[in-house]
């Protein structure tokens, strides 16, 4: 079905891109395109893998300091801060990008610029993110706007991996007084995040008493057989299409090859499982903990010696989450893609973004820079990111900041 922004938010839209000085902070965003790469190059060229941010957020530090920011701070997880005050009356709101990546501290940092394309671990998700946020401060500053509403400028650290989005929700679980939250994971502004995939993920030891593969065998059940049982299980488990739910084992560890002769005493494996419905997180979690208590019964039962037990390690666990698809932040953000060029802007199918933490916190949310018109490589060496045209990113989000927060001819179009 088409999607269509109502009269309500599209009137704001229109009345705010008419205001001349966010035409010229428009303007300014393109011609500065090279400045804004330069820093994001910068950033990328600083190892960030999640729990180890502190070096790129004492430099993000430094730059919001240069761009004028007050209350610029690391705060207790963290966290890097600049505050953008208001003149008063409007929201208050978060604009972020996170300063992780997946990539180990030793992870060779090269740029590699080919094909109308700049190449490096890192050079997009999300160093862009961060690029983008630093962008948006310099527009405003060039242009002279000022907003009714503060806006809090935030690199998160710990989004990625096991990380789990924790940065993100420190800091709005620390500021209750925001009204809505901006997110940038990426270069696109073609497609808007704005529900929260949810995620848990567990690591299960299975324990028994081991022995000679030989000597002990019939003797003694096997952990790595109970392992593997419940492996089978769960890989059975049959998951709706819609909501979208998934789920995967995704290590396995026992033994060693020192110890390839061996029955080992502990096996373990780790998985993680998905949904855009916290009904059907919860579903899942119950059939896949009953397929480890079947694969352990079963495994016992087999040998009828000593028994496999296990224990659970709780990894990961962010919620799901949901917001109405018109909710006046998302046609906010519609209007800004449609206005930058977008044909058939896009709204994700859910997500595991920091708009998960902040829907979490009861605010209007979204993420932005999705929907890139090419493959960026995401988590991969060959991370890549596009020059051209790089800049319609940066003023989509301008755009929803300034209509979230407010202007003294523009009421913002966040209703809480």
């Amino acid at each position: 079905m088409e999607y269509k922004v109502s009269e309500k938010i599209q009137k704001k839209f229109d009345t705010l891109t008419k205001d001349a000085k966010v035409q010229k902070a428009l303007q300014f965003m393109e011609d500065d395109q090279n400045e804004i790469i330069n820093r994001q190059i910068e950033l990328t060229l600083i190892p960030a893998p999640t729990n180890h941010e502190q070096k790129k957020a004492a430099r993000l530090l430094e730059m919001f300091k240069e761009e004028g920011l007050t209350d610029c701070h690391i705060d207790e997880y963290g966290n890097c801060i600049g505050i953008r005050k208001g003149t008063g009356g409007g929201k208050k709101v978060l604009v972020e990008g996170h300063m992780d990546t997946v990539f180990p501290l030793d992870t060779k940092l090269e740029i590699v610029r080919e094909d109308g394309f700049i190449k490096c671990p890192g050079i997009v998700d999300d160093t862009r993110g961060c690029a983008t946020v630093l962008s948006m401060i310099r527009a405003l500053n060039a242009a002279g706007i000022e907003t009714k509403g503060d806006i809090q400028f935030v690199g998160t650290v710990q989004e990625e991996g096991t990380g789990a989005l924790k940065g993100m929700q420190y800091y709005v679980n620390h500021h209750p007084e925001l009204d809505a939250s901006i997110s940038v994971d990426g270069p696109g502004f073609q497609e808007i995040t704005y529900e929260a995939t949810g995620i848990q993920t567990y690591e299960i030891n299975f324990h028994g008493i081991g022995g000679h593969a030989c000597g002990a065998f019939a003797k003694v059940a096997n952990p790595i057989h109970a392992a593997g049982r419940a492996i089978a299980k769960i890989s059975e488990i049959q998951v709706p299409k819609e909501p979208m739910t998934t789920f995967a084992v995704t290590t396995m560890q026992a033994g060693s090859f020192e110890a390839v002769h061996a029955i080992v005493p502990v096996a373990q494996i780790r998985f993680n499982f998905r949904s855009n419905s916290q009904e059907e997180l919860e579903k899942l979690r119950k059939k896949i903990f009953d397929a480890i208590d079947e694969a352990c019964k079963e495994e016992t039962e087999r040998w009828g010696m000593d028994t496999i037990t296990y224990d659970v390690k709780h990894i990961c666990d962010v919620n799901a989450g949901h917001q109405d698809a018109h909710a006046p932040i998302v046609e906010g953000a519609m209007a800004a893609a449609e206005y930058l060029g977008c044909e058939e802007p896009k709204l994700g199918n859910g997500g595991s973004t920091n708009c998960n933490r902040a829907l979490e916190a009861g605010l209007p949310a979204v993420c932005l820079g999705m929907g890139a018109d090419y493959d960026i490589h995401a988590h991969m060496l060959s991370e890549q990111f596009k020059v051209e045209g790089a800049y319609k990113g940066c003023q989509q989000t301008l755009l929803l900041a300034l209509l979230c927060a407010g202007m003294d001819d523009v009421e913002s179009i966040i209703e809480k």
